[in-house]
């Protein structure tokens, strides 16, 4: 079992950044490739970012492409992700996942999910 914890999101204005964190419970955590959703009001979780179990391979919508970095700490069992030159478009509670497959197909079922940090960008 797998206990994920967000944090750092917030309020922030239109170009500004924000770094959010996912803490991992357990000692399992470099078994699982770890990543972010998002979900804003009346649409459907999107998928942002993912990094693998080691931190070598990173994956991203095309949407944050430049803008945002997934990365990862596997001594402190945490991944985060650094996201720069914010947009209102970026409003959205944004949630990590854990699995031990490394995958973005779309609809797949992820092992793990935590409760989300909400992230709101204003213009």
């Amino acid at each position: 079992q797998v206990q994920l914890v967000e944090s750092g999101g917030g309020l922030v204005q239109a170009g500004g950044s924000l770094r959010l964190s996912c803490a991992a419970s357990g000692r399992t955590f470099s078994s699982y490739n770890m990543g972010w959703f998002r979900q804003a009001p009346g649409n459907e979780r999107e998928f942002v970012a993912a990094v693998s179990r080691s931190g070598g391979t990173t994956y991203y919508a095309d949407s944050v492409k430049g803008r945002f970095t997934i990365s990862r700490d596997n001594a402190k069992n945490t991944v985060y992700l650094q996201m720069n030159s914010l947009k209102p478009e970026d409003t959205a509670v944004y949630y990590c996942y854990a699995d031990r497959v490394l995958t973005i197909l779309k609809g797949y079922d992820y092992d793990y999910w935590g409760q989300g940090t909400q992230v709101t960008v204003s213009s």
